[in-house]
This record gives C-alpha cells, sequence and structure tokens, in this order.
C-alpha cells in the first residue's frame, strides 16, 4: 500500500493553519501543522515531501526557516505570501524555496501547486543509483545530491532539476518556454522566477555568469551546457 504523502504546514494565522490542514487531510495527505517557523524546523525530517511556508511569522520568518530546511532536506517548499513583488520572489528562491503563492489564494490553486510539486518529485525519482559526471560535478541520482569536487553544493528542488536537465542533454539550448515545459510542466513561471533560478545556481557552483564554466547563455535563445 502506497504510503500518503506527508505536508508540514506552517503559518502564524490560526484561521489558515486550519482550513489549509482541513483542505489537505481531506485530499489524503498526511499534514503537520506549525505556528511559526521554530516550529516547523522542529517537524523537518526526510519523511516531509512537501513544505508550504508563511513569509511572515513571529519567532522565526518562513525565509529563516527555509534557509535552515534546506541544509538538511530536500523537499519542495511553497512560500505562502502577502507580497508579489519581484526582489520579495528572488529572496524566496535565495532562501531555498522553490515556489511562491500569494495571499488570498483559491483553496484550487493551492491544490494544484501541491499536487503538481507531489507530482514531480514522485516522476523524478531515480530508480537506480548512477551518477552524472561534468567536469568537477557529480550528480547523484539517488540522493538527488550534487558535489563540486568534495564539497556538497546545497541546491533546491527546483534548482537541481534544472541543472540534471542541462547535464542530461549537453548542447541542447533551452528555451524558457523549454524549461517550463520539462520542469515545471503545467505550472509555468514567469520568465524573471526562471532567471532568478540559473542565477542562484550559477552562484551556488560559483559560476561566472561572464565567462561560465557551466551553464552557458544562448543569447536571445535560452542556456545551454556543452
Amino acid at each position: 500500500m502506497q504510503s500518503k504523502a506527508k505536508i508540514v504546514i506552517a503559518d502564524d494565522e490560526k484561521e489558515i493553519r486550519d482550513v489549509v490542514s482541513m483542505l489537505l487531510t481531506g485530499e489524503g495527505y498526511e499534514v503537520a501543522a506549525a505556528a511559526d517557523g521554530r516550529e516547523a524546523l522542529e517537524l523537518a525530517d526526510p519523511s516531509v515531501d512537501l513544505y508550504i511556508l508563511d513569509v511572515n511569522m513571529p519567532e522565526m520568518t518562513g525565509f529563516a526557516a527555509a534557509a535552515e530546511i534546506r541544509k538538511t532536506c530536500y523537499a519542495p517548499i511553497l512560500f505562502l505570501t502577502a507580497y508579489s513583488g519581484e526582489s520579495d520572489k528572488m529572496m524566496g528562491f535565495s532562501a531555498g524555496g522553490d515556489d511562491y503563492l500569494v495571499k488570498p489564494f483559491s483553496n484550487v490553486e493551492l491544490l494544484l501547486r501541491v499536487r503538481a510539486h507531489l507530482r514531480r518529485v514522485k516522476e523524478y525519482a531515480p530508480a537506480d543509483g548512477h551518477t552524472i559526471l561534468y567536469k568537477d560535478l557529480t550528480l547523484d541520482l539517488r540522493s538527488q545530491s550534487v558535489r563540486k569536487g568534495n564539497e556538497l553544493i546545497v541546491l533546491t528542488y527546483t534548482e537541481y532539476q534544472i541543472l540534471k536537465l542541462f547535464l542530461e542533454h549537453r548542447g541542447k539550448i533551452f528555451s524558457m518556454e523549454n524549461i517550463y515545459q520539462s520542469v515545471w510542466e503545467d505550472e509555468p513561471v514567469g520568465d524573471g522566477s526562471i532567471m532568478t533560478h540559473i542565477k542562484n545556481l550559477r552562484k551556488k557552483l560559483k559560476d561566472d555568469s561572464r565567462n561560465p564554466q557551466y551553464i552557458k547563455t544562448a543569447w536571445g535563445k535560452g542556456y545551454y551546457v556543452e
């Protein structure tokens, strides 16, 4: 029997916690609720399949909690935020987030995002333990981790999938639309979000955007790895 997907929801507004928890439980998910970022950290472990974190919480913000969760956990992180500005989105991606949902949101929209992220996790789960090697990078498909030499590079779920996509299709130029279709599937995001993920990925790999060794830019066309 297939186990239920486990989701952690953290929001300092009890009404939102209760509504989201009831909604997800009704869909058959196992749900653990937290009132702030610190409680979310206490609930974090490898058994969690998805984190839904409010950005503005007392004790510890969603961004701060995400940064700590990312040190040991790989599951996708969806932020709930009252702000939709590009700077807020960039902060969220930099903190380790994979997606964001602006309040107020509909129950249908939340469920669509949750299903999409959980489906991606399941579909991209490797069946064996082989690796992908490129220069000094090693992608372990079993642990879904990345190393540069002997250094472990902590990536978000989305950053890992983008890098994996490039390395599995070396030489192919991926346009924004290609990346949408391959990584987000039916959950498109704006060009600015893709560019932010690429920027953060390059930064973590210490890849100079002016003279990149890994992810190269085909001006006006997209990105690729040689």
